[in-house]
């Protein structure tokens, strides 16, 4: 996060020269809030009446709306590759096996026994956890006559989720433990199952289709269309009979992902535009090439252990819940205290 005084400027009238320097004729800006692990931030005058910042919307270097338009498709497909690039590499990991532990709560809404207050569903949570090893890797399209326009156009990205197996633990006991407890692991209903395009492209990273990646933070989604309507390629916006979307945050070794399902109720799929209700939440979390739940030893790193499945909320306590609005508005939500740092 930079600190809230600078801001990266391409404007060039909006610099304060504070101080000349007197061995150059040139101007030398001096910016005496600068700070030095950001020397090449310009500090810039919001209050200037000359100060104006390119958004890229502007028309004034162009002769036509064509050429406009051709500017600023180029900078969304640079953009896109930016964030296809970015999420492969950084989420994935450039394909790196994941290992995770996945705890699974269903919401009342679609259970027989329901525990609804009023208009709100209650959360109920699974007993067995899901032992999960996912990846994702690059595939490459055949290119056609003349190749590709630009470089991603021919890549996509899959993703493959399942749950463990013997070959993914370190030793026969290890998994003998785990598959006596666990019996079934809980069948296999929520593992596979798409948040995410069958082969993801780069194009797909436009917001309007809910798949973005930001620093080490992502978000991913897929859908189905009600009652076998035929999805249209790129602006289909329903009605869905579901709708499933993924949020993430990955740092260094250790990953958490939440899955939301949300799908309509059997009584209303004849509606014309019915409503989507949660269906359920999956909570992953994973470390990179090893599992993420370790007992304590001499020679093991647990502290991704504790941030994963330590006391709920930050260190030292402090937890802010976020503004919802009004007692209507708040309605609207649910809130769940999760184990670990989350």
């Amino acid at each position: 996060t930079l600190p809230s005084s600078f801001v990266a400027s391409s404007a060039t009238n909006s610099r304060i020269p504070l101080r000349m320097s007197e061995e150059d004729d040139e101007e030398n800006p001096f910016n005496p809030y600068a700070d030095p692990n950001y020397p090449e931030l310009e500090f810039v005058n919001y209050d200037d009446p000359e100060y104006e910042v390119d958004q890229g919307v502007t028309d004034e270097y162009f002769d036509t709306d064509a050429e406009v338009e051709q500017m600023r498709e180029d900078r969304r497909r640079k953009n896109d590759e930016f964030q296809f690039e970015t999420y492969h590499a950084e989420t994935l990991k450039s394909g790196d096996t994941y290992k995770g532990e996945w705890t699974v709560y269903r919401t009342s809404t679609f259970l027989e026994t329901s525990e609804e207050v009023g208009d709100v569903p209650a959360f109920k949570k699974e007993k067995k956890i899901r032992k999960v090893v996912t990846k994702g890797n690059k595939i490459f399209l055949d290119p056609p006559v003349g190749g590709f326009e630009f470089r991603v156009d021919g890549e996509r990205i899959v993703h493959e989720e399942r749950l463990a197996e013997a070959e993914d633990f370190e030793d026969d006991e290890e998994w003998e433990e785990y598959a006596k407890l666990q019996g079934n692991q809980g069948g296999t209903d929520f593992v596979g199952k798409t948040f995410w395009p069958k082969e993801l492209g780069a194009k797909d990273f436009r917001g309007e289709a809910g798949i973005m990646c930001v620093g080490n933070c992502y978000t991913i989604c897929d859908s189905t269309p009600l009652n076998g309507i035929e999805k249209a390629k790129d602006d289909f916006d329903g009605p869905f009979s579901e709708l499933r979307t993924e949020v993430g945050i990955q740092y260094k070794r250790l990953r958490l992902r939440v899955k939301f399902d949300y799908r309509v109720k059997a009584d209303e799929s004849n509606e014309e535009n019915p409503a989507l209700h949660l269906y359920s939440m999956v909570v992953c979390r994973e470390a990179r090439e090893r599992w993420p739940r370790y007992e304590t030893k001499s020679n093991i790193d647990d502290s991704i252990s504790e941030t994963l499945f330590g006391a709920a909320g930050a260190p030292g306590g402090l937890y802010d819940p976020p503004p919802v609005g009004s007692d209507e508005q708040a309605m609207q939500y649910m809130l769940l205290d999760l184990d670990g740092y989350a």
